[in-house]
Protein backbone atom coordinates (compact mmCIF):
# COMPACT_ATOMS: atom_id res chain seq x y z
CA UNK A 1 0.00 0.00 0.00
CA UNK A 2 1.30 3.29 -1.14
CA UNK A 3 1.08 5.74 1.86
CA UNK A 4 1.71 9.68 1.84
CA UNK A 5 2.43 11.15 5.87
CA UNK A 6 1.53 14.61 7.08
CA UNK A 7 3.34 15.56 10.15
CA UNK A 8 5.40 18.22 11.64
CA UNK A 9 5.69 17.12 15.58
CA UNK A 10 7.91 14.63 17.49
CA UNK A 11 5.24 12.64 17.59
CA UNK A 12 4.80 12.71 13.91
CA UNK A 13 8.35 11.89 13.14
CA UNK A 14 7.88 9.05 15.48
CA UNK A 15 4.81 7.55 13.40
CA UNK A 16 6.56 8.18 10.07
CA UNK A 17 9.75 6.09 11.90
CA UNK A 18 7.56 3.53 12.28
CA UNK A 19 5.69 3.30 9.19
CA UNK A 20 8.94 3.11 7.39
CA UNK A 21 10.04 -0.13 8.86
CA UNK A 22 5.86 -2.07 8.24
CA UNK A 23 5.67 -4.49 5.36
CA UNK A 24 2.81 -3.31 3.30
CA UNK A 25 3.48 0.10 3.55
CA UNK A 26 5.18 1.86 0.98
CA UNK A 27 5.92 5.77 1.95
CA UNK A 28 5.70 7.58 -1.21
CA UNK A 29 5.80 10.82 0.58
CA UNK A 30 5.78 13.62 3.45
CA UNK A 31 3.61 16.35 3.74
CA UNK A 32 5.12 18.81 6.98
CA UNK A 33 5.06 22.37 8.32
CA UNK A 34 7.57 25.03 9.39
CA UNK A 35 7.76 25.62 13.41
CA UNK A 36 5.24 28.52 13.23
CA UNK A 37 2.51 28.96 10.52
CA UNK A 38 -1.34 30.47 10.28
CA UNK A 39 -3.91 28.36 10.86
CA UNK A 40 -7.43 29.04 10.44
CA UNK A 41 -7.97 30.15 14.60
CA UNK A 42 -5.30 31.68 14.31
CA UNK A 43 -4.66 33.68 11.32
CA UNK A 44 -1.96 36.08 13.35
CA UNK A 45 0.36 32.44 13.16
CA UNK A 46 0.95 29.65 15.63
CA UNK A 47 4.19 27.86 17.26
CA UNK A 48 4.42 24.49 17.58
CA UNK A 49 6.65 23.53 20.18
CA UNK A 50 6.83 20.31 19.89
CA UNK A 51 8.05 20.32 16.04
CA UNK A 52 10.43 17.77 14.38
CA UNK A 53 12.48 17.98 11.69
CA UNK A 54 10.44 15.90 9.29
CA UNK A 55 12.32 17.51 5.91
CA UNK A 56 15.67 16.15 7.40
CA UNK A 57 14.37 12.60 8.09
CA UNK A 58 12.58 12.25 4.57
CA UNK A 59 16.27 13.83 2.97
CA UNK A 60 18.22 10.87 4.44
CA UNK A 61 15.58 8.18 3.56
CA UNK A 62 15.13 9.22 0.10
CA UNK A 63 11.47 10.45 0.57
CA UNK A 64 10.22 13.65 -1.04
CA UNK A 65 8.81 16.08 1.01
CA UNK A 66 6.49 18.92 0.70
CA UNK A 67 6.15 22.30 3.21
CA UNK A 68 2.61 23.30 3.70
CA UNK A 69 2.91 27.36 3.54
CA UNK A 70 -0.56 28.52 2.34
CA UNK A 71 -2.52 26.17 4.25
CA UNK A 72 -4.06 22.49 2.82
CA UNK A 73 -6.62 24.18 -0.02
CA UNK A 74 -3.44 24.79 -1.50
CA UNK A 75 -4.20 23.14 -5.47
CA UNK A 76 -0.61 22.93 -6.26
CA UNK A 77 0.15 21.10 -3.03
CA UNK A 78 -2.65 18.24 -3.56
CA UNK A 79 -1.93 18.10 -7.20
CA UNK A 80 1.93 17.09 -5.95
CA UNK A 81 0.40 14.63 -3.76
CA UNK A 82 -1.64 13.27 -6.41
CA UNK A 83 1.16 12.57 -8.44
CA UNK A 84 2.60 10.22 -5.52
CA UNK A 85 -0.65 7.78 -6.25
CA UNK A 86 -0.76 7.34 -1.93
CA UNK A 87 -3.17 4.46 -1.54
CA UNK A 88 -4.05 6.24 2.21
CA UNK A 89 -2.76 9.01 3.80
CA UNK A 90 -1.67 8.92 7.72
CA UNK A 91 -1.97 11.87 9.68
CA UNK A 92 -0.16 11.87 12.93
CA UNK A 93 0.79 15.58 14.51
CA UNK A 94 -0.84 17.46 12.77
CA UNK A 95 -2.48 20.94 12.87
CA UNK A 96 -4.96 21.45 10.14
CA UNK A 97 -8.40 19.71 8.60
CA UNK A 98 -8.23 17.97 5.86
CA UNK A 99 -10.37 19.10 2.80
CA UNK A 100 -12.81 16.50 1.24
CA UNK A 101 -9.92 16.54 -2.21
CA UNK A 102 -7.56 15.14 -0.18
CA UNK A 103 -9.61 12.68 1.63
CA UNK A 104 -11.39 11.76 -1.93
CA UNK A 105 -7.06 11.36 -3.02
CA UNK A 106 -7.09 8.34 -0.80
CA UNK A 107 -8.21 7.60 2.45
CA UNK A 108 -7.25 9.45 5.55
CA UNK A 109 -6.44 7.88 8.94
CA UNK A 110 -5.17 10.38 11.80
CA UNK A 111 -4.22 9.32 14.95
CA UNK A 112 -5.70 11.88 18.06
CA UNK A 113 -5.06 11.61 21.78
CA UNK A 114 -7.94 10.45 23.18
CA UNK A 115 -10.50 7.71 23.69
CA UNK A 116 -12.72 9.14 20.85
CA UNK A 117 -15.37 10.40 20.13
CA UNK A 118 -14.95 12.09 23.64
CA UNK A 119 -12.34 14.71 24.37
CA UNK A 120 -12.63 15.49 20.28
CA UNK A 121 -11.02 18.92 19.16
CA UNK A 122 -7.81 20.87 20.25
CA UNK A 123 -5.21 19.48 23.02
CA UNK A 124 -7.20 16.68 24.32
CA UNK A 125 -4.69 15.69 26.61
CA UNK A 126 -4.47 18.79 28.16
CA UNK A 127 -7.70 19.31 28.71
CA UNK A 128 -8.11 15.98 30.24
CA UNK A 129 -5.55 16.63 32.56
CA UNK A 130 -6.77 19.72 32.94
CA UNK A 131 -10.56 18.30 34.10
CA UNK A 132 -8.78 16.02 36.38
CA UNK A 133 -9.93 12.97 34.06
CA UNK A 134 -8.22 9.43 35.46
CA UNK A 135 -7.91 7.44 32.25
CA UNK A 136 -7.24 8.75 28.81
CA UNK A 137 -5.71 7.34 25.09
CA UNK A 138 -5.57 7.27 21.83
CA UNK A 139 -7.95 6.71 18.70
CA UNK A 140 -6.74 5.79 15.03
CA UNK A 141 -9.78 6.30 12.73
CA UNK A 142 -10.64 7.42 9.22
CA UNK A 143 -10.54 11.18 8.73
CA UNK A 144 -14.45 12.22 7.79
CA UNK A 145 -15.33 15.80 7.26
CA UNK A 146 -16.44 16.73 11.15
CA UNK A 147 -13.64 17.29 13.96
CA UNK A 148 -12.18 13.93 14.78
CA UNK A 149 -15.69 12.32 13.55
CA UNK A 150 -14.27 9.47 11.51
CA UNK A 151 -14.86 5.88 12.62
CA UNK A 152 -12.67 3.83 14.50
CA UNK A 153 -9.75 1.70 13.20
CA UNK A 154 -8.68 1.42 16.97
CA UNK A 155 -7.73 2.36 20.64
CA UNK A 156 -5.40 2.15 23.46
CA UNK A 157 -5.71 3.61 27.25
CA UNK A 158 -3.74 4.79 29.53
CA UNK A 159 -4.38 6.06 33.12
CA UNK A 160 -3.71 9.51 34.30
CA UNK A 161 -1.55 8.89 37.71
CA UNK A 162 -1.55 11.88 40.42
CA UNK A 163 2.49 11.99 39.35
CA UNK A 164 1.96 12.48 36.05
CA UNK A 165 2.61 15.57 34.08
CA UNK A 166 1.65 16.65 30.48
CA UNK A 167 5.21 15.27 29.65
CA UNK A 168 5.34 11.92 31.17
CA UNK A 169 1.33 10.85 30.09
CA UNK A 170 2.80 12.12 26.58
CA UNK A 171 5.44 10.11 26.00
CA UNK A 172 3.30 7.08 27.18
CA UNK A 173 0.77 8.39 24.74
CA UNK A 174 2.85 8.46 21.76
CA UNK A 175 4.14 4.93 22.35
CA UNK A 176 0.63 4.09 22.40
CA UNK A 177 0.07 5.72 19.28
CA UNK A 178 2.77 3.98 17.48
CA UNK A 179 2.06 0.74 18.58
CA UNK A 180 -1.75 1.29 16.78
CA UNK A 181 -0.56 1.78 13.71
CA UNK A 182 2.27 -1.05 13.80
CA UNK A 183 -0.60 -3.14 14.55
CA UNK A 184 -3.13 -1.64 12.27
CA UNK A 185 -2.09 -0.14 9.13
CA UNK A 186 -0.60 -3.83 7.62
CA UNK A 187 -4.45 -4.49 7.88
CA UNK A 188 -5.06 -1.94 6.37
CA UNK A 189 -3.17 -2.61 3.45
CA UNK A 190 -4.35 -6.19 3.62
CA UNK A 191 -8.05 -5.14 3.39
CA UNK A 192 -8.69 -7.14 7.19
CA UNK A 193 -9.08 -3.57 8.87
CA UNK A 194 -12.42 -3.14 10.77
CA UNK A 195 -13.69 0.23 11.34
CA UNK A 196 -16.52 0.87 14.08
CA UNK A 197 -18.76 4.38 14.00
CA UNK A 198 -18.34 6.45 16.34
CA UNK A 199 -21.32 6.88 19.11
CA UNK A 200 -22.43 10.71 18.61
CA UNK A 201 -23.99 10.63 22.11
CA UNK A 202 -20.52 10.39 23.56
CA UNK A 203 -19.01 13.26 21.90
CA UNK A 204 -17.28 16.31 23.79
CA UNK A 205 -15.41 19.05 22.12
CA UNK A 206 -13.14 20.80 23.33
CA UNK A 207 -11.45 24.20 21.53
CA UNK A 208 -7.27 24.76 20.76
CA UNK A 209 -5.14 26.05 23.27
CA UNK A 210 -2.93 29.18 23.21
CA UNK A 211 -0.46 30.49 25.81
CA UNK A 212 -2.81 32.72 26.76
CA UNK A 213 -4.66 30.24 28.00
CA UNK A 214 -2.63 29.48 30.90
CA UNK A 215 -3.54 31.89 33.31
CA UNK A 216 -4.07 31.13 36.70
CA UNK A 217 -7.46 31.25 38.73
CA UNK A 218 -6.72 31.53 42.11
CA UNK A 219 -10.52 31.64 42.79
CA UNK A 220 -10.25 27.54 41.84
CA UNK A 221 -9.63 24.90 44.49
CA UNK A 222 -6.11 24.07 44.75
CA UNK A 223 -6.38 20.30 43.11
CA UNK A 224 -7.77 22.31 39.82
CA UNK A 225 -5.09 24.89 40.05
CA UNK A 226 -2.47 21.42 40.96
CA UNK A 227 -4.43 19.94 37.60
CA UNK A 228 -3.93 22.76 35.56
CA UNK A 229 -0.65 23.63 36.24
CA UNK A 230 0.97 19.72 35.61
CA UNK A 231 -1.46 19.86 32.33
CA UNK A 232 0.85 22.74 31.09
CA UNK A 233 4.25 22.55 31.81
CA UNK A 234 7.39 21.64 29.73
CA UNK A 235 7.03 20.81 26.93
CA UNK A 236 4.70 23.74 26.82
CA UNK A 237 4.86 27.18 27.39
CA UNK A 238 3.49 26.39 31.25
CA UNK A 239 0.88 27.57 33.66
CA UNK A 240 0.88 31.26 34.69
CA UNK A 241 -0.12 34.09 37.26
CA UNK A 242 1.22 37.85 37.34
CA UNK A 243 3.38 39.73 40.31
CA UNK A 244 2.51 43.37 39.09
CA UNK A 245 3.60 43.73 35.48
CA UNK A 246 5.90 40.51 35.87
CA UNK A 247 4.60 37.01 34.60
CA UNK A 248 5.36 34.41 36.78
CA UNK A 249 5.45 30.94 35.28
CA UNK A 250 4.32 28.19 37.39
CA UNK A 251 5.94 24.63 36.56
CA UNK A 252 4.98 22.55 39.41
CA UNK A 253 3.04 22.62 42.47
CA UNK A 254 1.93 20.02 44.74
CA UNK A 255 -1.04 19.81 47.31
CA UNK A 256 -0.01 20.37 50.69
CA UNK A 257 -2.29 20.50 53.93
CA UNK A 258 0.15 21.99 56.07
CA UNK A 259 0.47 25.81 54.69
CA UNK A 260 0.46 28.34 56.73
CA UNK A 261 -3.24 30.29 56.42
CA UNK A 262 -2.94 32.36 52.99
CA UNK A 263 -6.17 34.47 51.27
CA UNK A 264 -6.76 33.95 47.81
CA UNK A 265 -3.23 34.66 45.44
CA UNK A 266 -1.43 35.50 48.58
CA UNK A 267 1.89 33.37 48.46
CA UNK A 268 4.62 33.45 51.39
CA UNK A 269 7.30 31.37 52.52
CA UNK A 270 7.91 29.25 55.20
CA UNK A 271 11.11 26.98 56.21
CA UNK A 272 12.50 26.90 52.93
CA UNK A 273 9.19 27.00 51.16
CA UNK A 274 6.83 28.87 49.06
CA UNK A 275 3.33 28.62 49.21
CA UNK A 276 0.06 29.79 47.59
CA UNK A 277 -3.91 30.20 49.04
CA UNK A 278 -6.78 28.65 46.69
CA UNK A 279 -10.09 29.32 47.12
CA UNK A 280 -9.87 25.55 48.66
CA UNK A 281 -6.75 25.37 50.24
CA UNK A 282 -3.58 25.62 49.46
CA UNK A 283 -0.75 24.92 46.83
CA UNK A 284 3.43 24.59 47.29
CA UNK A 285 4.71 26.50 44.58
CA UNK A 286 8.01 23.71 43.52
CA UNK A 287 9.64 25.45 40.79
CA UNK A 288 8.78 28.91 39.51
CA UNK A 289 10.09 31.30 37.10
CA UNK A 290 9.97 35.30 36.86
CA UNK A 291 12.18 36.39 34.68
CA UNK A 292 13.71 39.42 36.14
CA UNK A 293 11.83 40.02 39.14
CA UNK A 294 12.33 38.22 42.76
CA UNK A 295 9.42 36.81 44.49
CA UNK A 296 10.31 37.57 48.02
CA UNK A 297 9.32 36.24 51.09
CA UNK A 298 5.53 36.97 50.75
CA UNK A 299 3.12 38.68 48.42
CA UNK A 300 0.10 38.61 46.17
CA UNK A 301 -0.31 37.49 42.49
CA UNK A 302 -3.22 38.86 40.58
Amino acid sequence: MNVAFLGTTRFGLRCLEALARLPDCRLVGAIAAPPTFPISYRPEGVTNVLHADVPAFCEANGLPCLLVRDGMRDEGLLGEVERWRPQALVVAGWFHMLPKKWRDLAPAYGLHASLLPDYSGGAPLVWAMINGERRTGITLFQLAGGVDDGPIVGQAATDISADDTIGTLYARIETLGVALLEQHVPLLAQGRARLEPQDERLRRTFPQRGPEDGLIDWTWPAARIHDFVRAQTRPYPGAFTRLGQTRVTVWATRLTDDAPLLALGEYAGRDGRLFAGAGVGALELLEVEAVGERLGAGGRFG
